[in-house]
């Protein structure tokens, strides 16, 4: 496909400085795009590229300004990488309504339902009475356990393995190798030091708008659901434990771990590598920086680092001290030595 630039212009609300004829078929990063593609610029770091840029177009903010001519022709929209997320978002769209039908082979049971324009992929299987909405895409390889449930415009990438009794919304992305409604972490201690494994009854919901990266595992409730509310976002290798909860229009980083029972808040944004006690609240608006750990429950709007988790700025505080210990030591030892030298 390929648009001009006054046609994107025109698509995205801006204007065009330049040439309005020029056509573009593809993208491209600002640093390497060929004549033909199409790129952004949003962040100053890169704006060195703008002027030996190839690229035939590019989305520039409203505000930027000048500092040499440039040979793309430019389009200035009032927010360049919302911009460029736009017709991504697009193209992407535009892709996937190609995407229909049924590979073969697939094992599909005399009960399990689906609406129209789906897709299918090879060796994908759907178990008794699971029903797939209008428009989603079932890639290769995915497991569907009995009576999962999974709404309109979702994709589920290659290897994708709900269990069974699972529910997904509409407009749900979840990408490949993820496991949705695996067992719980669920044993007991007996008295003969061995464990014995508690039933994991319960099922995982996941609300409307919900994407979940590469690997992210969700485990099925004990008794009940756990939880992903409208809108979350949960990066890759997210471990997310049985009855959970977590708000909506909430982001998670990579390598988070969240135990079971916990309850998290709307429009949290929780940092990588962090580590969540089970059992606890945090509340909503709250920011937990990379690698904390938290172990008690948190308010409303806080904003936390560290291990365990504080206050961010005391987190910092605390840091700048531990830097400076060496100093210290060395200034209270030649105190010591003063004192120890002055006759009594």
């Amino acid at each position: 496909m390929q648009f001009t630039a006054s046609a994107l212009a025109q698509l995205l609300g801006g204007h065009v400085e330049g040439r309005p004829e020029i056509s573009v078929s593809g993208f491209g990063k600002i640093e390497s795009a060929k004549p033909g593609e199409l790129s952004f610029l949003a962040n100053p770091k890169y704006e060195e590229y703008l002027y030996s840029s190839q690229a035939s177009i590019l989305i520039v903010n409203q505000s930027l300004v000048l500092k040499q001519p440039v040979s793309p022709t430019l389009i200035r929209v009032p927010d360049a990488y919302a911009a460029f997320a736009q017709l991504l978002s697009l193209y992407e769209a535009q892709q996937k309504k190609s995407l229909k039908g049924m590979q073969t082979p697939v094992y599909i049971a005399s009960t399990a339902t689906h609406g129209t324009d789906v897709f299918i992929g090879a060796f994908a299987y759907l178990g008794e009475k699971v029903t797939v909405g209008d428009h989603t895409q079932i890639h290769p390889q995915v497991y569907l356990g009995d009576r999962v449930r999974v709404g309109k415009n979702c994709v589920l990438h290659p290897g994708v393995k709900v269990y069974a009794d699972c529910v997904i919304g509409d407009d749900v992305v979840i990408h490949a190798g993820s496991v949705i409604g695996s067992d719980g972490f669920g044993f007991a201690p007996k008295t003969d030091g061995e464990y014995s494994k508690v039933p994991q009854l319960g099922n995982v919901i996941i609300e409307n708008g919900v994407e979940i990266g590469a690997n992210t595992t969700i485990d099925r409730a004990t008794i009940g659901s756990t939880i992903v509310h409208r809108g979350v976002k949960l990066d890759n290798l997210i471990q997310i434990g049985h009855n959970v909860e977590i708000g909506a229009h909430t982001v998670i980083a990579a390598g988070t771990g969240v135990s079971g029972s916990t309850r998290i808040g709307e429009q949290v944004m929780i940092g990588g590598q962090v580590g969540i006690a089970g059992h606890i609240r945090i509340g909503n608006n709250v920011k937990i920086g990379a690698q904390s750990g938290v172990s008690k429950d948190v308010p409303d709007g806080k904003v936390l680092n560290g291990t365990p988790a504080t206050d961010y700025a005391t987190s910092f505080r605390q840091l700048a001290l531990v830097r400076q210990l060496p100093e210290m030591e060395r200034r209270i030892r030649l105190l010591e030595q003063l004192l120890a030298s002055k006759p009594d």
